[in-house]
């Protein structure tokens, strides 16, 4: 190339931060080689460069200083929606239609004025349907307020939930917030889980309102399911303690770890500290109980015993159900007749029974002369003779002075 650049070229590469000490370490080796070939290069880090020496990165518009946003502005603060904030009317209807149990009815029907009146103030449409047992809510062209069919969505669901009207109303504020937690399906045990849910409770509902006081929220538990009304740092809270009480921990230790929080939260000087040296640690304990009786099931049958016919299954197979009334009072005659027949029988043959004399008893014979042996009856002899020997004795021949002489034979 016989005339040099007419302009000077350059380029600019980033590395990343873990590769600087190995670039700065390499460094004189590249600048040797680059040296050969007329070629300049620079080494800028981030630790060594000046401020000078970087290039100034150019400000974005949000970065730009605004002479307007002081430090008493909120910027967290949501504006309240009023009517005429919203210019024109919604494109398309919106709706929900909500289902709630029988023993909901009548009181809904009472208070179904009330309710009505209430979404009239946002321009929202409601149905009752009794026959179905549902609630129906529905935007209209007066409505003013889009989020407004949320907020009626979440009123009826509340009062299918068995929360009092008064206290529903309140969902229709922006501020409030509700949510319903399930406990139904946490539990297998139905006996566990009633002990359980009323541990939630307490005696005399004093842990439902300790936790009320605390999460400032409104609580009912009703049936499987938890229902509670306020802000979204308290549905979050009350969520949990619902929660970890189904999995058997007791609400008392968290409702102790929100009273230390909330004395924490008055003290100033602890609000950059960390807290976790001051809320109490609790470790599961696996508790050993008696072991339990295990009893054998019985053998059950299969299928269950049949039905025992009814009184018209019985008259049916006999026939009499389709009996007038007639051959019924002569059928119960005839049976009358038959039975008082059969006791006359049975009474005749008992006193019939006191005349037959009673059977004679057959003496055995006696035996032949065949049948007889020899010595038998000899010895029959002798036996015979001695005892009539005793019998022809007298008493004086035994008595010492006896005037009498002794017989001789």
């Amino acid at each position: 190339m016989p005339k040099p650049l007419a302009e000077e070229s350059s380029f600019s590469i980033l590395f990343p931060r873990y590769r600087e000490r190995y670039i700065r370490d390499i460094w004189p080796l590249v600048k040797k080689r680059t040296k050969e070939g007329g070629r300049k290069i620079k080494l800028k880090s981030m630790s060594s460069g000046s401020d000078d020496d970087q290039p100034k990165r150019q400000k974005r518009n949000y970065e730009k200083e605004k002479p307007w946003d002081t430090d008493d502005i909120d910027h967290w603060k949501i504006d309240e929606f009023k009517p005429g904030d919203m210019p024109k009317p919604l494109a398309e209807e919106s709706s929900f239609s909500i289902l709630f149990p029988r023993y909901r009815e009548r009181y809904i029907r009472d208070i179904w004025p009330l309710v009505k009146k209430e979404l009239k103030k946002k321009g929202i449409d409601c149905d009752l349907d009794l026959v179905e047992g549902a609630m129906k809510v529905k935007t209209t062209r007066k409505t003013w307020d889009p989020y407004a069919i949320i907020k009626a969505r979440d009123f009826i669901k509340l009062l299918s939930r068995s929360v009092p009207v008064q206290q529903a109303v309140n969902i229709m504020q922006d501020a409030m917030m509700m949510d319903i937690i399930k406990i139904g399906n946490r539990v297998r045990n139905k006996e566990r889980f009633i002990k359980r849910r009323q541990r939630l409770i307490g005696p005399n509902g004093n842990t439902l309102k300790a936790i009320e006081l605390l999460t400032d929220c409104y609580i009912v538990v009703q049936g499987n399911t938890v229902t509670a009304m306020g802000s979204h740092k308290g549905l979050k809270t009350v969520r949990r303690i619902t929660v970890d009480c189904m999995n058997n921990v007791h609400p008392i230790y968290n409702i102790k770890r929100l009273m230390i929080k909330r004395q924490l939260e008055k003290n100033e000087d602890m609000k950059d500290e960390n807290w976790d040296r001051f809320l109490p640690k609790y470790k599961p304990q696996n508790v050993q109980r008696k072991s339990k009786k295990i009893i054998k099931k019985k053998n059950r049958k299969l299928f269950a015993p049949a039905q025992t016919p009814r009184k018209e299954d019985l008259l049916m197979e006999t026939g009499e159900y389709w009996q007038s009334e007639k051959q019924k009072k002569y059928e119960k005659r005839k049976k009358v007749r038959e039975r008082q027949q059969e006791k006359a029988i049975e009474r005749r043959d008992r006193i019939d029974a006191q005349f037959i004399a009673p059977e004679e008893e057959v003496r055995s014979k006696r035996k032949s002369d065949k049948d007889l042996d020899i010595d038998d009856a000899v010895s029959k002899l002798k036996n015979s003779k001695k005892k009539r020997k005793r019998d022809d004795s007298n008493v004086d021949d035994y008595v010492i002075n006896s005037n009498k002489k002794r017989k001789h034979k």
